[in-house]
C-alpha cells in the first residue's frame, strides 16, 4: 500500500488540525494503521494506532491521550488523526504507517509501509 500524509500546517497553541493518510494500491483497513511523529533533534515516536478491519482497537501515547483521536474512513481509504488542544511540544513531522501489532504498537520495525510525513508547527 502507498500512503500519502497531508493536513499539516502552522497553528497556535490550543488550536486544532486534522491529518489525513490516504492509501492507494491496497485497502488501509487490511492493516493496522498508526501515526508517529519526529520533532527536531529527537527520535521518531509513536502517537496512535487503530486496529485493522473490524478490530477497531485504538491506542494512544500518554502525551496525546484525551487530545488526539485516530479514525478510519473505509469508503475513502483514509486514516485520520484529529488533533485538538495542540501544544508547542506537538510540533513535529507526522508520519502514517501501515502494519504493526496491537501488543507492541510503537515497534517501528513492524510497520511495512510509511507515508512521507507532514509538518505540524504549533506556536506558543
Amino acid at each position: 500500500v502507498q500512503l500519502q500524509a497531508s493536513g499539516g500546517g502552522l497553528v497556535q497553541a490550543g488550536g486544532f488540525l486534522r491529518l489525513s493518510c490516504a492509501g492507494s494500491g491496497r485497502t488501509v483497513s487490511d492493516y493496522g494503521m498508526a501515526w508517529f511523529r519526529q520533532a527536531p533533534g529527537t527520535e521518531r515516536e509513536f502517537v496512535s494506532r487503530i486496529g485493522r478491519g473490524s478490530r477497531d482497537s485504538r491506542i494512544y501515547a500518554d502525551s496525546v491521550k484525551g487530545r488526539f483521536t485516530i479514525s478510519r474512513d473505509n469508503a475513502k481509504n483514509t486514516v485520520y488523526l484529529q488533533m485538538n488542544s495542540l501544544k508547542p511540544e506537538d510540533t513535529a513531522v507526522y508520519y502514517c504507517a501501515a502494519g504493526g501489532n496491537f501488543w507492541y504498537p510503537g515497534r517501528q520495525d513492524d510497520y511495512n509501509f510509511w507515508g512521507q510525513g507532514t509538518l505540524v508547527t504549533v506556536s506558543s
